[in-house]
């Protein structure tokens, strides 16, 4: 982090990389990245219910009746989750899409996310 002082007013300016792309290449990511969990949860062992709407929204469903929602938001170019134990926010960064808070994967979070709610094992 890089600090201007101008007088008693300091200015910080967060370094942190932040990957811009175009809408073209958003979508291209946001669809291999939806591809990609929609084929291993057709080929799971778990038979988990799951059903993607107008390619935006996948929503996978527990025999518990609870639900995980993964949906784009291209206005931010981002992915985002909705898990019984929170929302949690992707965007794509060094090659995978991260979490923006704590820098976690998505995949390997969506797998534990998956577990917690009574999917089982899962591997992406």
């Amino acid at each position: 982090m890089g600090a201007f002082q101008g007088g008693r007013e300091r200015l910080f300016i967060n370094y942190a990389a932040h990957f811009t792309m175009t809408e073209t290449e958003y979508r291209q990511l946001a669809d291999a990245a939806f591809a990609h969990i929609e084929s291993v949860l057709e080929h799971a062992d778990n038979d988990l219910d799951y059903e993607l709407a107008a390619g935006e929204v996948l929503e996978i469903e527990f025999d518990n009746g609870s639900k995980i929602i993964i949906n784009r938001q291209g206005a931010n170019q981002e992915i985002w989750v909705a898990a019984k134990s929170g929302g949690f926010h992707y965007r794509w960064q060094d090659n995978a899409w991260r979490n923006t808070r704590d820098g976690s994967e998505l995949m390997q979070t969506l797998a534990s996310l998956i577990a917690q709610q009574g999917g089982g094992e899962i591997s992406f």
